[in-house]
């Protein structure tokens, strides 16, 4: 993993490549293959779940009442759609036991 502490798509195919062996530039495309299905499932309004990992969600918020925090004015917030992720059970466990 890179020293910044952030997993990127290449750490992905590398890990692939040490595991498996594959060609890097396969395991790239392996990499790329499974985020676009992903992407794709969640732009068609699916949630996706991967088990032992967590889930993403998509939901509908409605129109609201905001409020401008510097002059107190009420906004409307137009109703929108939101992906959340919730962590599996397991996930949780393993970083609660790393920290």
């Amino acid at each position: 993993m890179a020293e910044s502490n952030t997993l990127t798509r290449a750490d992905l195919a590398e890990q692939l490549h040490g595991h498996i062996g594959l060609p890097r530039s396969q395991c790239a495309s392996i990499v790329e293959h499974v985020i676009t299905h992903i992407c794709e499932a969640l732009a068609d309004g699916e949630n996706v779940k991967i088990s032992g990992f967590g889930t993403f969600v998509l939901r509908d918020k409605t129109e609201r009442i905001g409020r401008n925090p510097k002059s107190g004015v009420e906004v409307p917030i137009a109703p929108r759609r939101v992906l959340t992720f919730r962590a599996s059970q397991s996930l949780r466990d393993r970083i609660v036991s790393a920290g």
